[in-house]
């Protein structure tokens, strides 16, 4: 771990630090990208002009002339073209769309707008901006938040008076489309749909909301509006294809920026190596905190993202201890994350922007733009999985004036240790396509229930652009539907919408209940059901706010998970058991020697022993078995065959052992073609599988019924193979690591060696087959 300095150090000061710590065998390279001049337009004219009132208030913020971005995306607004506007983190986005907003509802009073933001969070946080901008204009513009935490008492002056509704996707998933008769006034006059951090909406998560914004069109039409879409996005690969996929309409492109930049350090930070036998280098995390510590003894505002909400409960103890050493205020040191209850997540918020909170550990959660103050420093543990991801977190420091800095710390993972040899595909490289698929079975399903309870559809009709004939008469068959008058009317008692979540495949997740005062049980959080059978089972060690809680039963069956405060000197980790049947297969093709396809996929996965692991030594010091039901997964999957000219001149444990190395390699470089985390892919090998009858490496979709990941692997296997190879001759250990083939089953065979053996096993063996 650094050295903590005895003085206080600036920003350049920590950078050359840092560079010192090459001498203890660290890599670490230093990027300077130096701040930029801003480059503005001008307020549109003619019949767009804007409000005399909304210039004067823009003015007594400072803000004389929009940056050259915000002109032209206001200007294809008010001529009412769908936008996306595509910029770095903190240019201003908000301007290009509560401007024209403002400026149509100052026009015609009975103008409404919606504002969908991913969470509640950055969605209170917008409508204080907005309150702000609507008090120094002077109109009598009402703006409401709408979501969970909105009192029953203020939900009907929301639905009648709202000139602008700033809600989420769940809540207009669940609280405003089913709804919609009482929302006849906005729905009739909606002119405006804002969506923000549109690069959110990808994966599962967005394809579910594509399905709520089809929905919403079509309630829309109904009412008689068709209102212009504004989307604000981070900078991604494919904007305007995401963007029509969200919206299923034609879409106007802004992907420059003419705001300033402040002078960005970049610091890739690769730990030491520790045992260059095995490859391992020194843990992230500890690295990371010695980093961070530096940063909390010399008070400089930082933000440090971690992976995990278990890393972030780690480090949280470590800074905390740290800051107790240094004599600093303890509670000056936040977590957040998902499952902290709304009011500690926004009296952090708070803390950040008065300053009374000077570090701050999160999650992604802290990814997206909530306004969280001048901070000059951003910790990254591990590479956050995907290009925009990483500069969106790098981009939460700096947000204004003043030098600041980025630290990407690596970890052993394979994907961290590519970015850190390859800084250049982090730096130069375009980002990542963001991928959805609305058209997923079980996603469209459950969207056509939520429609029919809503409106009744025609024969023939579609959701979207999809047909959905089938699945009216399918859920007819179910007495959900019954047919009419060439119509289909929902029949059922449910709510559907209730039942479906927009961000996780099951809506069953599991409330934590802190029973450390046997008569006074408090809620403390709550988790979805994969993650409770690896973090809440019985005995495992949960940590929330720092604080170690033990948990003493999870009942599955009533969705809880009883704990009690505990203070231990270890933390634990569960393993999962996964089989894997293929059900159909949709497209076969060479692969060279080996043969590559992709399908659909029946999975059963469940959490079998967990490991007690020591506090700041990370050693494992005993070990459970977990006595949970298995979990069912239907999804797509990738999957790479080799023949037997291959692998005859393996053994079966080299066989074995190399099939696992080739799975974890392939399934870690996977992201570098894809736009997601690693932890949205699972990998699974069968020495022989049942469906090819070969040695087979699997790489399947998170996610019930798939969202494109397993079909864009099978379009790239060129160049999955090429980088898994690259990877693993460029990973400095001996035979085999986490940073390349991953842990060695056999201590006894060399994984690594074994893994590259079959590679070019199979490279000589094409060879000599065209020979």
């Amino acid at each position: 771990m650094p050295s903590v300095p005895s003085h206080r150090l600036s920003v350049i000061d920590l950078v050359d630090q840092l560079k010192r710590a090459e001498r203890g065998g660290a890599s670490v390279r230093v990027f300077h990208r130096p701040g930029a001049s801003a480059v503005y337009g001008d307020w549109p004219t003619g019949p767009h002009d804007l409000d005399a009132r909304i210039l004067a208030a823009l003015r007594k913020r400072g803000i004389e002339r929009p940056y050259s971005h915000q002109a032209d995306a206001i200007a294809r607004i008010l001529a009412g073209r769908n936008t996306v506007v595509v910029t770095p983190t903190a240019s201003g986005k908000t301007i290009c769309y509560n401007v024209p907003v403002l400026s149509a509802i100052l026009r015609d009073p009975n103008a409404r707008a919606i504002y969908v933001f991913p969470t509640k969070a950055l969605a209170q946080d917008q409508l204080a901006e907005l309150h702000g901008l609507v008090e120094e204009i002077g109109a009598d513009i009402k703006t409401f938040t709408y979501d969970g935490d909105t009192p029953a008492n203020a939900r009907r002056v929301v639905r009648l008076a709202g000139n602008i509704v700033v809600t989420n996707p769940d809540m207009l998933h669940t609280g405003i489309l089913p709804h919609h008769t009482k929302w006849h006034r906005l729905f009739s006059q909606l002119r405006y749909v804002v969506i923000d951090e549109m690069h959110s909406y990808r994966g599962l998560f967005g394809s579910h909301v594509a399905n709520v914004i089809r929905r919403l069109k079509r309630i829309c039409a109904y009412y008689g509006s068709r209102p212009c879409f504004i989307l604000c996005s981070a900078t991604i690969g494919n904007p305007r294809e995401l963007a029509q996929r969200l919206i299923e309409d034609d879409i106007e492109v802004v992907d420059y920026s003419g705001a300033p930049t402040s002078d960005k350090h970049v610091v890739f930070f690769n730990p030491p190596v520790v045992n260059r036998q095995l490859g391992i280098r020194a843990g992230s995390l500890l690295t990371a905190r010695g980093i961070a510590a530096q940063l909390v003894e010399n008070d400089i505002p930082t933000i440090v993202f971690a992976r995990s909400r278990l890393a972030v409960e780690l480090m949280l103890t470590y800074l905390r201890e740290d800051a107790r050493r240094a004599l600093k205020p303890v509670e000056s040191v936040r977590g957040y994350r998902g499952g902290y209850l709304p009011n500690e997540r926004r009296e952090i918020e708070r803390g950040l922007r008065d300053g009374t909170v000077r570090t701050v550990v999160s999650t992604n959660a802290l990814e997206l733009g909530i306004d969280i103050g001048g901070l000059d420093a951003c910790v990254i543990v591990g590479y956050p999985g995907t290009i925009a991801s990483t500069w969106q977190q790098a981009g939460r420091a700096g947000r204004r004036s003043g030098s600041s800095l980025a630290v990407i710390v690596a970890s052993s993972a394979p994907l961290d240790q590519y970015i850190a040899h390859h800084p250049e595909y982090l730096l130069h490289r375009s980002p990542e396509n963001g991928l959805l698929n609305p058209d997923n079975l079980y996603v469209l399903a459950s969207h056509v229930k939520c429609g029919a309870f809503e409106l009744p559809f025609e024969d023939g009709a579609r959701l979207g652009d999809q047909p959905i004939g089938d699945l009216l008469g399918y859920f007819g068959e179910r007495r959900l539907l019954h047919h009419s008058g060439q119509r289909w009317y929902w029949s059922a008692d449910a709510f559907p919408a209730e039942e479906i979540s927009l961000r996780s495949a099951s809506t069953d997740n599991i409330v934590i209940v802190d029973q450390t005062e046997p008569a006074k049980p408090v809620v403390i959080g709550e988790m979805d059901r994969l993650g409770a059978s690896t973090m809440l089972h019985d005995e495992a060690i949960y940590i929330h706010e720092g604080q170690q809680h033990e948990v003493l039963r999870l009942d599955w069956d009533e969705h809880k998970a009883y704990v009690r405060r505990v203070d231990v000197d270890y933390y634990t980790d569960a393993e999962l058991a996964v089989n894997l049947e293929v059900i159909d297969q949709f497209a076969d093709a060479p692969l060279g020697l080996l043969q590559r396809a992709w399908g659909e996929a029946a999975l059963t996965a469940m959490a079998t022993v967990y490991k007690k692991i020591k506090l700041h030594t990370h050693e494992n010091v005993g070990f459970g078995r977990i006595r949970l039901p298995e979990d069912n997964l239907h999804t797509s999957a990738y999957w790479i065959s080799l023949p037997l000219e291959v692998v005859e001149r393996f053994e079966a444990p080299e066989l074995q052992e190399a099939l696992l190395g080739l799975g974890h390699i392939i399934a870690n470089v996977a992201p570098l073609r894809l736009m997601c985390d690693p932890r949205d892919l699972g990998v699974h090998t069968q020495v022989r599988a049942p469906h090819t009858g070969l040695p087979t490496v699997y790489v399947y979709d998170g996610v019930p019924g798939g969202i494109g990941f397993a079909e864009r692997l099978f379009e790239t296997s060129d160049q999955l193979i090429a980088s898994a190879r690259e990877l693993l001759t460029e990973c400095v250990c001996e035979s085999g690591c986490p940073s390349c083939v991953g842990v060695t089953m056999d201590p006894t065979l060399d994984g690594k060696s074994l893994t590259l053996r079959l590679l070019d096993r199979a490279r000589e063996a094409e060879g000599s087959s065209r020979g």
